[in-house]
């Protein structure tokens, strides 16, 4: 693959949206130091939700893609979704409200809920945790060491 012929000329990556197969998340899994990036892309159907809770944890990082790639209501991961915010059409957009059908950066935490919910984890902070050590980890080495 295009990653792993070019391995040697990153110190870590971020696969971008993922939503590819299990086979393509195992072969991606194989190569040390790339994370997988999940967004509401790559939680709209029950496959896409199953494959990803096979991403390890300490492998997982999380994305908005804002303005696009939210959670829509028919994405397959919206079961999962418990916190929602109020919304206006962009003419009549405030500051107590986002925009209607643009992802905003405080959806991510609608993505945390999916993958919380899709991989049966119960501490959602520990989770938050997680990933965020994770961001920083590759983002932020020399704040981690």
């Amino acid at each position: 693959t295009i990653c792993r012929r070019n391995r040697h000329r990153f110190p870590a990556a971020v696969v971008h949206s993922f939503t590819g197969s299990k086979e393509e998340l195992a072969q991606l899994l194989e190569i040390d130091g790339i994370y997988i990036g999940i967004n509401g892309c790559s939680l709209k159907t029950e496959e896409n939700l199953r494959v990803m809770a096979e991403v390890p944890l300490e492998r997982m990082m999380i994305e908005t893609d804002a303005p696009w790639c939210e959670v829509k209501n028919t994405h397959a991961g919206s079961k999962h979704v418990h916190t929602k915010w109020a919304v206006k059409k962009k003419e009549k957009h405030d500051v107590e409200s986002c925009v209607k059908n643009r992802n905003e950066p405080c959806h991510i935490r609608q993505v945390l809920e999916v993958i919380a919910g899709a991989k049966d984890v119960n501490d959602i902070d520990a989770l938050a945790a997680t990933l965020y050590a994770n961001t920083c980890k590759v983002f932020f080495p020399e704040a981690t060491e």
